[in-house]
């Protein structure tokens, strides 16, 4: 739908739900446009200055937009550079210096870039604006028209965004010229992936990790995403899985961009069957072969849950898709639910045992959330005084208080004779050398009672009580 109107260089704004194509509709008309070393023409341009620039808002979607260029262009000799931040500036100024064609980057990175004088884009004929409604939600907004105001006014811009909130409509009209709108679906029904059986399950938090660990044994599952909001408990629920036996690894901000790109290349050379990944990662995530997505958090936005499942179900394959809703997010669920018109507004009730989910899944029966043996925990040994941790902790005994001793004294075997004798409270009567001899258990329990009742010679049946235990 977009070529015939691309390819004349029209500004025009797309807007598709995920895993559409949405990065050839662009692709393919930028590796047109540009101008390369063997065609005579490129003898009058700034040569070596970047001809086209496509903005992301994510490292990963950036390298995936720059992947599929460099496809599309390889037979007329398109030089392609991605730029972004997490890595070291040397190799990417290199490149600029030696002449790129196109440049893929995340906003932060390209404006470093800008001022340091080493990527120039006052030559570009094309723009590209991908996922911008991401990129406003993670506040590139000010960078975003610092790039635009950076680029001659007579480029060719195309914007790309699953949703089209009011910000990117202002942006359309302040920074375009007369934009062709194209949309490939109208009805409000269709933001979701059709492909994709959805599957909601209200849960408690502790019943989650069993729960995926019996899903990623049914029939059907391949490559698997878990969803989750924040960085420590995606690297939480990546340990807990590795420690099942699944072959998982996290994708999140805290880790370094080398360790990033290494576990989305296992990702997709199927080294690794399940990414735990945070929102941020979602959307740059174009990986064959995703069978199921699962939402461990109820997303922040009914957009968050369309980016999140887009990434099963993707061009024309099916997927499946589940989504956990704690007791606590059940409002904010209903209210996804209802803007997307779902038909899910009571989710049901479910548990790591509970039938239906075997059902809905095609669960094997009798399947465990685990492939591999719980580690045995280790007990530490119990003293004959009654503490934990051995003789140190016994020579520690002699420093607490008499109470605590007492205490101690009732755990010792009936019979048992208590080194020392025992020790009466501060305001009880000392006892006779004759009460050493008595049995441990039948000493605490006489000084548990004298401290219940009141110190000697106040009167009363205290002191009363006193005088036959000092016989």
């Amino acid at each position: 739908m977009t070529l015939s109107v691309a390819l004349m260089g029209t500004d025009l704004i797309g807007q598709a739900r995920t895993g559409t194509g949405k990065t050839l509709a662009f692709g393919i008309p930028i590796i047109q446009r540009v101008v390369t070393v063997d065609d005579p023409a490129y003898a009058g341009m700034a040569q070596g200055k970047p001809q086209a620039l496509v903005v992301a808002p994510t490292r990963e979607l950036a390298l995936q937009v720059s992947n599929d260029l460099e496809l599309a262009g390889s037979d007329r000799g398109v030089r392609v550079l991605t730029v972004y931040g997490g890595v070291g500036y040397d190799g990417q100024l290199e490149a600029l210096q030696s002449g790129v064609d196109v440049v893929v980057g995340t906003p932060g990175r390209l404006i470093d870039l800008m001022n340091k004088r080493a990527l120039d884009i006052s030559h570009v004929k094309a723009l590209v604006l991908d996922e911008a409604d991401e990129m406003l939600d993670l506040g590139f907004l000010p960078d975003v028209e610092r790039l635009l105001r950076g680029t001659p006014e007579t480029r060719q811009t195309m914007l790309f965004s699953a949703t089209m909130p009011s910000a990117i409509i202002t942006l359309a009209r302040m920074h375009m010229r007369h934009p062709m709108n194209i949309r490939a679906e109208s009805a409000a029904d269709e933001q979701t992936v059709p492909a994709t059986a959805q599957y909601v399950y209200q849960v408690h938090d502790l019943d989650k990790p069993e729960i995926i660990g019996r899903v990623l044994q049914a029939d059907d599952v391949d490559k698997v995403v878990v969803f989750t909001r924040t960085k420590r408990q995606a690297q939480r629920v990546a340990d807990d899985l590795t420690e099942r036996g699944f072959n998982a690894s996290p994708l999140h901000g805290d880790m370094a961009q080398v360790a990033r790109e290494k576990a989305m290349d296992k990702f997709r050379e199927d080294k690794v069957k399940i990414l735990v990944a945070t929102d941020v990662a979602a959307r740059g995530i174009d990986v064959r072969g995703v069978s199921h997505v699962i939402n461990y958090t109820c997303p922040e936005d009914h957009k968050t849950y369309v980016h999140r499942i887009g990434r099963t179900g993707r061009a024309g394959a099916t997927g499946t898709a589940i989504t956990f809703v704690d007791w606590a997010d059940l409002q904010r669920w209903k209210l996804h639910n209802k803007e997307l018109d779902l038909p899910f507004d009571e989710p049901v009730e479910t548990y790591s045992t509970s039938p239906h989910l075997f059902h809905d899944q095609g669960i094997p029966e009798g399947t465990k959330g685990r492939i591999k043996a719980a580690a045995p925990v280790e007990r530490k040994p119990r003293t004959e005084g009654g503490g934990r941790g051995g003789s140190a902790a016994g020579e520690r005994s002699g420093d607490r208080p008499a109470g605590n001793r007492n205490r101690n004294r009732t755990r010792t075997r009936s019979g048992e004779k208590v080194e020392g004798g025992t020790t009466a409270p501060a305001t009880a009567p000392a006892t006779t050398p004759a009460a050493e001899g008595e049995a441990a258990a039948p000493s605490a329990n006489r000084n548990r009672n004298r401290r219940r009742r009141r110190p000697s010679g106040t009167g009363g049946q205290g002191a009363a009580a006193a005088a036959p235990a000092a016989e």
